[in-house]
């Protein structure tokens, strides 16, 4: 048996009106994966805080090398060897990538930065970790997955990490993408760094962990090994009951349904010449991998990207999609993988993002009605389980797929009889995914129509009446769910040599 590298014991914190952690646990040896898995809110996340002294424990104690340690402080978890990629990007955009590395640690020549130095080392790391980035590309102009590569290499630049705590690292990359990132992690096991990985990807558990400590409700619910333990277990221990997603058998959708959204030969710098059709009621699913092209014919259809061609048809009527606003009018709602960032204004409240879409409904001449706000969100909070305690709850305080029932419920009220999905369950946990697709099925037997995008292929399986499957901008193939497999998508989404 290994090393034991870190303990956490009686671990209590509370905030006020809340028992965050209440008598946790947590053990981590050297060389080891060990993940950490738990709804959201379940108190993951505010454990690896008390960790990286972003919190102060209440009780209980850390020990690293079977040795009491303090944590005040976030550098004080650095001196210890203890790094954390967070789930949401901490990231500055309008710095480069080396800048971002080295962000407060950069080598100096006298006085002055030597930014050719810091280049250089950062080359040096990039590589050591197979990364295709400049290190002079400004973060901003990376993809999501792009920026989650360069979290992990400014968390392994500390030269004395020991312990790292990987943050739902996956969430925004490609089955691809994560075989690499697979790869950095064995590296790092094999160099004798203990990892704690979250992830709601239950997948994901049996390929990279050794061990898996499940928490709930701000408790320690138990630790298992991950050879000897089936999913089914894990979930239940997560979420206190038994949760069924079995993969679609057969589409949903009526003989004869009519076309309720039509695309013909849409093009722009990453899209070439793609087409189809989507049905009423239908959930048509997009496949493939990272740059295929799959958000970038979304936003061509909602006219958040410039379109060089193609057209546009909305229950047979050409579109003349210009703008977002456009789509708006035709009712298309689009639901972006970056909710935070385009779907919702976090300090806001729950029945102001509702009404975001229709804010025009709600004015009278000079104000807002806010009795006729609260009362259109309460609606739409009970009848999509919207989990907030009133209407007037912040947004930025909800878990993250209440967060994303939200702006499905903006789109309700705007009444969009098409809805694009982009990535739906993205950092959201298992409890809150099955909730999320149980309310699609609901929206498309009421005859919502919706494209889903997702590089999750047992979700596009369980969710989809048909998969269209796009590789470098180009539609390469369409499967009826009936026939549709993952080997099948792959070969569609795989480039050609």
């Amino acid at each position: 048996m290994a090393e034991v590298l870190l303990q956490m014991r009686g671990i209590q914190k509370y905030f006020p009106g809340v028992h965050a952690l209440d008598d946790c646990r947590f053990e981590l040896r050297r060389g080891e994966v060990h993940a950490l898995v738990g709804e959201n809110g379940a108190g993951k996340s505010t454990m690896m805080k008390v960790l990286t002294g972003v919190y102060q424990r209440d009780a209980g104690e850390i020990l690293i090398d079977a040795r009491p340690v303090e944590i005040h402080n976030t550098r004080d978890a650095q001196a210890l060897g203890i790094s954390i990629i967070h789930q949401e990007l901490n990231l500055m955009k309008d710095l480069t990538v080396a800048e971002n590395i080295f962000i407060g640690r950069e080598p100096k020549k006298g006085v002055m930065l030597d930014k050719r130095r810091q280049n250089r080392m950062a080359q040096e790391l990039l590589s050591s970790l197979s990364i295709d980035i400049a290190p002079t590309t400004n973060v901003g102009k990376l993809t999501v997955a792009k920026q989650q590569m360069v979290e992990i290499a400014k968390a392994l630049s500390f030269e004395n990490t020991r312990i790292l705590i990987m943050d739902e690292p996956s969430a925004a990359l490609t089955e691809t993408e994560i075989g690499e990132l697979f790869r950095f992690i064995r590296e790092l096991k094999a160099r004798g760094v203990g990892i704690v990985y979250i992830s709601h990807r239950m997948g994901e558990l049996k390929q990279i962990s050794d061990r898996i400590t499940v928490m709930r409700d701000g408790q320690y619910i138990g630790t298992v090994d991950t050879e000897k333990t089936s999913m089914d277990e894990i979930i239940r221990m997560m979420v206190g009951r038994v949760i069924y997603e079995q993969p679609k058998e057969k589409s949903n959708v009526p003989e004869g349904a009519p076309v309720v959204l039509e695309a013909r030969d849409l093009r722009s710098r990453e899209v070439k010449g793609v087409s189809f059709e989507l049905r009423k009621g239908e959930i048509l699913g997009f496949a493939g991998l990272m740059g295929a092209g799959r958000t970038e014919t979304a936003r061509l259809i909602v006219g958040a990207d410039r379109r060089y061609s193609g057209e546009i048809y909305v229950n047979g009527k050409k579109a003349d999609i210009k703008d977002p606003f456009d789509a708006v009018r035709a009712g298309i709602g689009y639901l972006s993988e970056d909710r935070k960032r385009y779907g919702l204004c976090l300090p806001l409240s729950v029945a102001d993002n509702v009404a975001l879409a229709t804010l025009e409904d709600f004015t009278g001449t000079l104000v807002v009605n806010d009795r006729k706000v609260r009362q259109i969100a309460h609606e739409y909070r009970e009848r999509i389980s919207i989990k907030a305690p009133t209407v007037d709850t912040k947004v930025v305080s909800l878990s993250g797929g209440n967060q994303q029932k939200v702006v499905v419920a903006k789109w309700l009220v705007r009444n969009c009889d098409i809805l694009i999905f982009d990535e739906p369950t993205r950092g959201i946990d298992v409890g809150a995914k099955s909730e999320i697709y149980k309310l699609m099925h609901q929206l498309a037997d009421e005859g919502k129509s919706i494209i889903m995008i997702s590089s999750e292929m047992p979700e596009l399986l369980r969710m989809s009446d048909r998969i269209l499957v796009m590789c470098e901008g180009e539609k390469t193939g369409e499967l009826d769910i009936q026939e549709a497999t993952q080997e099948k998508i792959m070969a569609l989404a795989a480039p050609r040599i």
